[in-house]
């Protein structure tokens, strides 16, 4: 099938190359001219594990192609729109400019048939508005509008596009369905499940699952805290919960909090839509205030580790990313844990194998280093705010050696106490009692 995506992006450019290298013709739109430019020269713009191969590889065998003009979308099949729906400043609101913008912009291109995907995050009700811009530009053709909600990981979008745990398709038109299960027909030898609902349905699937996650990172957080009280261990606690088929053990790793372009932009929309509809989240509400409290709030475990005060010392931090493999710094834990350190008095050396570009703009009288060890040169009191595959494994050796105090706090729990301890550092970690 002859599909287009409106939006070149994380989510829209993986999409795209997924849907090619199922043996669809696909033409990525993205108004930015200097984004397409470097596409067409086989630059990617995101840092994604796998995406640079995939595309390339579809682009040789003619399946995959990039414009910044949307006349293409005349022969599609499907037209995709995967463009950002960050929050609203001021309000926390989805902003849905540039949804509602692409919609004007395709309608008068579209074919008769075409069915339009909406693949952006968006609020319920949205797919109703996108339908009424399309009949009052298109009154003379029949077009069907679905919601298709995305479910990637960054830094596993591949994997999870391909292997998805299920495909979520709103929309009660018979066609409109049809053409769907087309498009994910490769996906069939999968086992992934379709799963067909309504409109209003899928888009609000898609925040309350996210909504889920956030609560559950946000619950095992706070029982860490209670764990560093009580003498217990969150790790057993959260695998002895996990155990249990009804729990599940994702999403149960204790932290500095959540970020992302997601969680935290999602569960504040998702409040934002209930309000409006006279509901209270009181639940997701919690989750958003405690989540926002934490990350600042770390700074705290650095301060313990140093007797007290961070005025003078020199901090090293491992991880700018919200999480690994991605070089997304949006909403991530360390930028306003970072900020709270220089807010004490500490000097901040940093270093991430991916997201330094991305983190600059946020951060200022940060000293960028080119390793981990680079980082440590110097420091005080050395802090691992995202776990990295590169971090698991230290040279703990050679760390003592580099560093002006043995001191270690592990916001990810990567490493065990014993281990540090027998390696000669102070160690602190999340939601285990009596580390140090």
């Amino acid at each position: 099938m002859r599909v287009s995506m409106i939006g070149a992006g994380y989510v829209g450019l993986v999409s795209g190359a997924c849907f090619a290298d199922f043996g669809h013709h696909v033409t990525c739109i993205d108004k930015n001219d200097g984004r397409i430019a470097a596409l067409n020269k086989g630059e990617i713009p995101i840092y994604e594990p796998g995406l640079a191969d995939l595309v390339e590889a579809n682009v040789r065998g003619g399946r995959l192609e990039f414009a910044a003009e949307v006349a293409s979308v005349a022969k599609a099949d499907a037209v995709f729109i995967a463009v950002g729906t960050p929050s609203r400043r001021g309000d926390g609101y989805a902003d849905l400019s540039f949804v509602y913008e692409a919609v004007g912009e395709i309608a008068p291109f579209l074919a008769v048939g075409a069915v339009i995907v909406t693949k952006s995050t968006v609020p319920v009700g949205t797919g109703d508005e996108i339908e009424r811009i399309l009949r009052e530009r298109r009154p003379d053709v029949d077009l069907q509008v679905v919601s298709n909600p995305e479910f990637l990981r960054e830094g596993a979008a591949i994997q999870d596009f391909k292997h998805p745990d299920r495909i979520v398709v709103g929309t009660n038109d018979a066609r409109a369905r049809t053409v769907l299960a087309e498009i994910y027909r490769p996906l069939y030898l999968n086992a992934a499940p379709i799963l067909y609902v309504s409109r209003r349905t899928a888009e609000l699937i898609k925040y309350a699952s996210n909504a889920f996650l956030a609560t559950k990172i946000t619950f095992i957080n706070e029982i860490a805290d209670l764990c560093e009280q009580v003498g217990a261990d969150v790790q057993d606690v959260a695998r002895g919960m996990g155990l249990d088929n009804r729990i599940g053990g994702k999403f149960l790793h204790p932290g500095p909090g959540f970020g992302g372009s997601c969680f935290p932009k999602d569960t504040t929309a998702l409040l934002k839509t209930a309000q409006d509809h006279g509901i209270a989240l009181r639940i997701v509400e919690a989750v958003s205030a405690v989540n926002d409290q934490r990350k600042r709030a770390m700074a705290r475990k650095v301060v313990a580790a140093l007797d007290g005060s961070l005025r003078g010392k020199t901090i090293a931090v491992l991880g700018l990313a919200f999480k690994p493999n991605t070089d997304d710094t949006r909403d991530s834990p360390a930028i306003p844990l970072i900020t709270a350190l220089q807010d004490l008095g500490a000097r901040v050396r940093a270093y991430d194998p991916a997201a330094m570009e991305q983190a600059k703009p946020a951060l200022s009288a940060v000293n960028y280093c080119g390793s981990a060890y680079a980082a440590a040169d110097g420091a005080d009191a050395l802090v691992i705010a995202t776990e990295w595959e590169q971090f698991r494994a230290l040279d703990l050796a050679r760390l003592k050696s580099v560093m002006a105090q043995p001191v270690i706090v592990d916001l990810r729990n990567i490493y065990r106490a014993d281990e540090m301890q027998r390696a000669g550092f102070r160690y602190g970690a999340i939601g285990r009692a009596g580390v140090d």
